[in-house]
């Protein structure tokens, strides 16, 4: 079955394309011809002039249409999860799970693993956001929950097959040891929730840690005698840093400033989004907390943040505006580097000739029209 997707301005690696045609084969791109040229197909789907971009890769989803995957860790949570972000353009996105006893860490692995196993759209694998981080740093999560990563948490951390696992820790609550098994044994280690000084993170650094998650949430700071996690991140060309731009995690100047001090392309689009994305309810308890939005922010009855009540489609929109970026860069943002950041590069984020299939079709205002996961237009 071969599906034509013709009449539409095309994001590729060389720019924006128009007059060609993509020609899906099964879950993969087949071709990329022009639309003057002799080609055929079971199927055509006419984009009407409309942008098609990559599909959207969000490494940070908690919940989505009234779902919080730490309430139900199971397949259906992750199915309806992906189901209320895939009307906004994520195709690829790891459910999340927030800081909670290890045996419900092992019931979230099992779900996943399960999940990938039969297929469920969009799955790529699990990020296990805690319970080994700082409680100078907790946020929102339950310090009751909190632990130490030791050798006993191993076997459960690595212990997912067929897909991706990233693991988010505060470095001093572990060791470096620690932290190179978790890379050695193909996790991918990010800081998050910590307190550390800059040389504890320029050693986890040094050891497997490729990543920060939500920069400047939840990590020591940037200061004029000590660097922190957040100076760690900005002076390290490698890593990867996840952004929230919603306007309250960060101050669009911040990360503005950021993005000058490192590669753009290791800046990634999050949403950590919870269960309020593509609900109706814009309230859901978490941990037993009431959570609700007020003034576009999702917050716990003391006010902090919890989370967020964005979309990728309202990320990348965001990110025109407030990054003062363009739309192939946002897009980038929001699927090559997340892609390459979790080691999928290649075969996902790009719209090329034996890349998946996974697709996002929008228009002017980044309103997402349709959406196609494998080939398959995901409704």
């Amino acid at each position: 079955m071969t599906l034509a997707l013709v009449n539409g301005r095309i994001l590729r690696d060389s720019g924006w394309v128009e007059d060609q045609v993509v020609l899906i084969e099964g879950a993969r791109i087949q071709q990329i011809v022009p639309s003057n040229s002799r080609w055929s197909a079971d199927e055509t789907f006419d984009m009407l002039g409309q942008t098609l971009l990559p599909g959207f890769i969000d490494v940070q989803v908690n919940g989505g249409g009234g779902v919080l995957f730490n309430d139900d860790p199971s397949v259906d949570s992750i199915r309806e999860i992906g189901r209320a972000h895939r009307r906004f353009g994520t195709t690829g996105y790891l459910p999340t799970l927030i800081s909670d006893d290890l045996h419900v860490v092992s019931r979230a692995v099992r779900a996943a693993q399960d999940a990938i196993e039969i297929g469920v759209p969009g799955v790529l694998g699990i990020h296990i956001e805690g319970p080994f981080l700082n409680e100078a740093r907790k946020g929102v999560h339950d310090e009751t929950k909190l632990r130490w990563l030791d050798e006993d948490a191993l076997g459960l951390l690595t212990s997912l097959r067929g897909g991706k696992t990233l693991v988010t820790l505060a470095p001093e609550r572990t060791t470096p040891q620690i932290i190179r098994k978790l890379g050695d044994s193909g996790v991918i280690v990010s800081a998050g929730h910590t307190n550390g000084t800059y040389e504890e993170i320029r050693t986890a650094l040094d050891h497997g840690l490729t990543g920060f998650t939500h920069l400047f949430n939840a990590m020591s700071q940037l200061t004029g005698r000590e660097p922190g996690a957040v100076g760690a991140a900005l002076d390290d060309d490698g890593s990867w840093c996840g952004i929230i731009v919603d306007g309250h995690h960060v101050d669009p100047v911040v990360l503005r400033i950021a993005m000058r001090s490192k590669r753009r392309d290791r800046f990634m689009l999050v949403t950590d989004a919870m269960p309020t994305v593509g609900a109706p309810n814009k309230s859901f308890r978490l941990q037993g907390r009431p959570i609700s939005v007020y003034d576009n922010m999702l917050v716990d009855e003391q006010g902090r943040l919890a989370g967020s009540d964005i979309d990728m489609a309202t990320a990348v929109r965001n990110s025109l505006e407030m990054l003062e970026v363009d739309l192939p860069q946002a897009s980038r943002m929001a699927s090559l580097y997340p892609a390459t950041f979790l080691g999928l590069d290649y075969e996902l984020g790009r719209i090329e000739p034996g890349y998946r299939a996974d697709l996002v079709l929008v228009d002017a205002g980044i309103n997402v029209l349709e959406t196609w996961i494998g080939g398959q237009r995901a409704t």
